[in-house]
């Protein structure tokens, strides 16, 4: 039997967790400030008179205030010396809670247009003209509706504004991100334990939200994958839930959010004793996997981590490119306050690795039909180097270096 991998029960597992965020701080206000400042430089740099931030996890980066995007036009302006919010007005007290950094708060009427609006504040502003930077999230419909309403503006991506400040992580988002990973962690070792023949996806789901939350989650977790046998040589899943039984590949793809900050690992093991050609596309994962690591260095385009990781599995008679049997996605993503953010491990992506930068280092491999094997850690890009968050899997023997 792999080594960590059946042998307990729910209950007990779940009583040995424990709240695991002690000595853990949210974002302060200083830093939404800073990064205020910082997207002020790179809108003057990008020569943009304005940026609108859509409600969600920019507007939250930026202003600290917590609001989800929903049909009603919901965010903030920011101008070289101003923020400027707009928000329904039966909405503007409950705003003003949930508010970080002050400013101004402009409302709407449900029957007025929210997109007038928008240009009204821009003219009280003295900006008539020029470029607009809009938030990459904000949907085509508010986008299409604030410039039919303006269309004396040039509407521009405010990427370089948005993912200019936030690829490049704070020793504050570091630590937050390295905690969530150390909590999810703890909640893969006790969901392997559990495992017995018989048991199903549901009950591993199930059981996998309420560890989240003994360490510290308090909504559980952020996703969860389980997948038994063949259902794992499909990377996000299936539709039906599936029975344990022994000799099955086991895949468990995880996280969860720690002041907002997010979490994902996956592990691949086998319940029982792995066969051949389960030990074989393991052991090319890992390879995979650290040879993706290895490439990533300061000033290398995040294009060529993927680049490594593919080529390694090219030369074990895998692929070629996406092929299958062989990896059918990208090496990596980045993440912090979403699951998926930029930049990301794949060949078209040019963007050189910098310090503050995270990634999901995952080249999945899937053998059609029979299993798919996806090592997930994540690193950072340090002064000197990338760093893992988490200890990547040992062995598919002892996937958790139990007794390494």
């Amino acid at each position: 039997m792999t080594i960590g991998v059946g042998g307990s029960t729910a209950q007990e597992e779940l009583a040995k967790l424990s709240d695991m965020t002690a000595g853990i701080s949210p974002i302060g206000r200083g830093e939404f400030e800073a990064r205020l400042q910082k997207a002020r430089t790179l809108m003057m740099s990008e020569g943009l008179e304005a940026v609108f931030l859509n409600a969600g996890t920019n507007l939250y980066y930026f202003t600290g205030t917590r609001w989800y995007a929903s049909e009603r036009l919901v965010g903030a302006i920011v101008t070289k010396d101003a923020l400027h919010y707009i928000c329904p007005a039966f909405e503007i007290d409950t705003v003003k809670d949930f508010m970080g950094i002050e400013g101004e708060i402009h409302g709407w009427e449900e029957h007025e247009s929210p997109y007038e609006l928008f240009g009204e504040v821009l003219a009280s502003l003295g900006i008539r003209g020029g470029q607009m930077g809009i938030d990459e999230s904000t949907s085509f419909a508010m986008t299409n509706g604030i410039r039919l309403a303006h269309p004396g503006y040039d509407y521009v991506d405010a990427k370089p504004v948005t993912a200019g400040c936030r690829t490049r992580k704070s020793k504050a988002e570091i630590a937050l991100i390295k905690r969530a990973m150390e909590m999810t962690i703890e909640v893969h070792k006790a969901a392997a334990r559990i495992l017995h023949e018989g048991i199903t996806t549901a009950e591993v789901k199930e059981f996998i939200h309420e560890a989240h939350k003994r360490v510290g989650a308090p909504k559980g977790s952020y996703f969860v994958i389980v997948l038994f046998g063949k259902a794992t040589s499909f990377p996000h899943g299936v539709s039906y839930e599936q029975t344990l039984q022994l000799g099955d590949t086991v895949l468990i793809d995880t996280g969860c959010q720690l002041h907002d900050y997010i979490s994902d690992i996956t592990r691949t093991y086998v319940f029982g004793e792995p066969n051949a050609k389960q030990r074989e596309v393991w052991n090319i994962e890992k390879a995979a996997q650290a040879a993706a690591f290895e490439a990533a260095q300061l000033g290398t385009p995040c294009g060529d981590v993927d680049t490594a990781a593919r080529a390694y599995v090219e030369s074990k008679g895998y692929g070629p490119g996406y092929k299958t049997p062989g990896v059918p996605h990208r090496t990596g993503h980045g993440i912090g306050l979403d699951i998926h953010e930029w930049p990301y491990l794949v060949k078209s992506d040019r963007t050189p690795l910098d310090v503050g930068m995270t990634f999901s280092n995952e080249p999945m491999m899937v053998i059609d039909g029979e299993f798919g094997v996806r090592l997930e850690d994540h690193f950072y890009m340090d002064t000197d180097g990338p760093k893992w968050f988490t200890t990547p899997s040992h062995s598919i023997d002892d996937p958790f270096g139990l007794e390494a």
